[in-house]
C-alpha cells in the first residue's frame, strides 16, 4: 500500500507510512529531482508552492531542534523509524510528542508543543490528515518556523495558511529520507549507507 492510499480513518498517531512504505518511496527520492509534493487541489483560490530541493537543505542546514509530533516506541510505526535514524545519523536535537507516552526510546514524551522545553525549528508531523489544521494553529502558537508533514501528508489549504503566519510548510517527505539524500546516505532501498560520495562503487 502506497501513501497516497492509505485511508485518513484508520491513521493511529504515528502511523503516517509503514516502514516498507518509506523504503518505496525512497527509491523514488533517489531516482527523481523533481517535486514529490502533492500538487494545487482543483479549484483551490490562491496558490502554494512546494519548498525546492536548495529551499529544503537550507531548512535541515538552520535546524537544530526537532520536534515529532506522533512519535511512538512502536517499531511498526514511520515515526519510529524515522526517530531512530535520526538519532543515530543526525545533530538534531529531538523532542518526542505524545500525550499517550510518558517516554519514547528512552526520552521525555510531552503531551503537546507547548509542553515543550523550547520552541522547536521544526515539527514533524505524524498525525491523522484530518488533525492538520488544528496541527498548524499550535505550530503558530509556539513560534516554530517549520511545520513538516510526512509522507502521505498534504494539505494545500493548510500550507497557505502558514505561509501567512510565517510557517514554512513542506508536505509529503520523509524528513529521514531528505536528511540522508543531503548527507550522502540515501541507499536505494533507503537505508544509510555510510557513502558520502558520488561514485558509483565496483561491484
Amino acid at each position: 500500500m502506497t501513501e497516497q492510499h492509505l485511508p485518513d480513518a484508520s491513521l493511529d498517531t504515528g502511523s503516517v507510512a509503514a516502514p516498507q512504505a518509506l523504503r518505496e518511496a525512497a527509491a523514488d527520492a533517489a531516482a527523481a529531482t523533481g517535486s514529490k509534493d502533492a500538487p494545487a487541489a482543483s479549484g483551490s483560490s490562491g496558490s502554494w508552492t512546494a519548498p525546492s530541493a536548495g529551499e529544503r537543505l537550507r531548512i535541515l542546514r538552520r535546524t537544530k531542534t526537532v520536534a515529532i509530533l506522533g512519535a511512538s516506541n512502536k517499531p511498526s510505526r514511520a515515526s519510529y523509524f524515522v526517530e531512530t535514524y535520526l538519532l543515530a545519523d543526525s545533530d538534531f536535537e529531538l523532542w518526542f510528542v505524545n500525550p499517550n507516552e510518558t517516554e519514547v526510546l528512552g526520552r521525555p514524551s510531552y503531551p503537546s508543543l507547548e509542553a515543550l522545553p523550547g520552541v522547536p525549528d521544526l515539527v514533524d508531523v505524524f498525525r491523522r490528515p484530518s488533525e492538520l489544521d488544528a496541527v498548524l494553529d499550535d505550530v503558530i502558537a509556539v513560534g516554530s518556523p517549520v511545520m513538516w508533514m510526512q509522507l502521505g501528508l498534504a494539505d494545500e489549504a493548510v500550507a497557505r495558511r502558514g505561509a501567512e503566519h510565517g510557517v514554512t510548510v513542506v508536505m509529503n517527505r520523509c524528513l529521514k529520507i531528505e536528511h540522508a539524500r543531503f548527507h550522502g546516505g540515501l541507499h536505494l532501498a533507503g537505508f544509510d549507507t555510510g557513502v558520502i560520495s558520488s561514485r558509483r562503487r565496483a561491484r
